[in-house]
This record gives structure tokens, sequence and C-alpha cells, in this order.
């Protein structure tokens, strides 16, 4: 699909890529004793080395049991703490910078060391990426995918813990922004954004779609056309793991064009793929 995206799409899948790189850099340098704040100015430092001077919403950075988000109560818990990384803890690191006008949101899990658990929740995430996907495609209601994607926690053996987010939220629609001199922020969200989906927020209401994939009434619709940032995220035992990337929904008749995945070369889906190549290797040995 990336050959033939137009060129806002490619916009879009750029700085999701420049989000990802960020996540990926930073997490080469994690060491025992990193907290949680020292890996967020980190990622605020890559993502401006490489022109970002606008957020959607700040970095987030958590370690240990809180990428499972355990004992979430309020909306402070999930802003970064002096919680230190550990050998073997498993992290999730969270951003979404704009740069040039074009918006990405993404998540990205790892361990400092070997977790087999995590490795498992990241193994047993490909299928929600497949099954979310197909199921947009048939038309489905997001609420009605919410709750699919709920019983195929259930069925895994795992939580939901996407739902311990603002409005239980899945996915929310990303958008061009407006690139200005001085961007503020509020709670960590960058006021351009927060705008951008209340004026969302406002035209769906009219319309009866809303910018925010949840379990409520609000998201009994069928997938409106755009840019969704979506990430399911799973939580066992203390353990969580997410990917969060774009998804493109279209008002095309074709199946195969009425949604797709911005981009198939993130790291989550090429650590998929290889390990997909050793299995067919190893099973015609």
């Amino acid at each position: 699909m990336a050959a033939g995206l137009s060129a806002e799409l490619r916009g879009f899948q750029a700085v999701q890529r420049l989000a990802y790189e960020c996540a990926e850099t930073v997490a080469a340098q994690l060491r025992p004793g990193t907290t949680e704040r020292e890996a967020t100015r980190a990622l605020r430092a890559e993502a401006a080395a490489r022109g970002v001077r606008d957020w959607f919403h700040l970095p987030f950075a958590w370690f240990g049991d809180r990428t499972a988000f355990a004992g979430f109560r309020l909306p402070t818990q999930f802003f970064p703490t002096n919680r230190q990384l550990e050998p073997g803890m498993p992290f999730i690191l969270d951003l979404a910078p704009i740069h040039g006008g074009f918006t990405a949101d993404i998540g990205y899990s790892g361990s400092l060391g070997p977790n087999p658990l995590q490795d498992r929740l990241m193994a047993d995430l490909r299928e929600h990426r497949e099954f979310i996907l197909r199921e947009v495609r048939q038309r489905r209601s997001l609420r009605q995918i919410y709750e699919d994607v709920d019983r195929l926690m259930g069925r895994q053996g795992y939580q939901n813990r996407h739902r311990a987010y603002p409005f239980g939220v899945i996915a929310h629609k990303v958008d061009r922004v407006k690139e200005r001199r001085w961007s503020p922020h509020i709670a960590g969200f960058g006021t351009q954004s927060l705008r951008g989906l209340a004026n969302d927020a406002l035209h769906g209401h009219r319309e009866g779609w809303s910018p925010l994939w949840s379990p409520y009434r609000m998201s009994d619709h069928p997938p409106h056309p755009g840019l969704w940032a979506v990430e399911p995220h799973l939580g066992f035992r203390g353990t969580g793991a997410k990917f969060e990337e774009i998804l493109v929904v279209t008002d095309s008749a074709d199946p195969e064009q009425s949604a797709f995945w911005l981009d198939d070369e993130l790291p989550h889906v090429k650590r998929w793929k290889e390990a997909a190549s050793l299995t067919e290797a190893k099973g015609g040995a």
C-alpha cells in the first residue's frame, strides 16, 4: 500500500516513522536506574533533534507494573514518575509528535533484557492488528469492534488495559495541525490538537459519529473515514504491552482500499514478520 500513498498520507507516515525512530533510540539507551521522567525527557530531546516543536501530547513512559496501569484510578497517574527501570522490567514509551503539520501517536513496548511474558503479549497482539482491520473493512460499528476485541483478549487470557484510558478509548482520530511558533499545552496535550478533537467532536455529534473509539454509545456507528491512532493494550499479572499506529479508513467500496494500516514497516510488524520467517524456516528444515 505504501507505494500508492498520496502525498498527504506520506506526510503522516513520515512523522509516524520519526516517532518510532525516537522510541527505538531512547529504548536502546535505557539502563538500570533510568526513571520514567528521564525517559520522557530523552524522548523530547530526540524529537527536538529531528525538528519537532509541537505535540499532540507530550511523551509518556511506563515501567514495571505501570505498563499494565496497575492501580490507576486518576488521570494524573499516567504522567511519568521517578519509577526506576530494573533488569528484566517491561516498559512502554508513548509519544505523539507533530511535524510539518502532520500528527502521529505511537506506542513502543520493550523490556530491559529478556522478558518472556511481555514477548508473549506482543506476539499475541499480532492477532489484534489483523482482527481490527478485518472488522473495520466489514463496517461493523466501532462499539461492536471494541467489544469483539475485548472478547478476543479474554480468550487469550488477558485483561483489556486500554479501558483504563480516559473514556476507555482504543483509538482516536488524528488530523493535520497548523504549525505555530508558540504552541502551549494543557495537562500534557497540545492546545491545537485538543481544539481539533473538540471540533471533530462537535461535527461528529451533528453527523452521528465520534472522534473517540470507545465502548460507549457515542461510538455506536460505522468507522468514519479518516486517520485513527489505534492502540490495543494487553495486561497480564502486572505486565502490559501495546502497539499504537495509524489506521486509514476511507469510503471506498473496495474492501482492501476501505481500510488499511498506514505502514507495514514498523518495529512490531517487522518483529512479527521475522518470527514468522523463523517458524517457516524451522518447519522446512
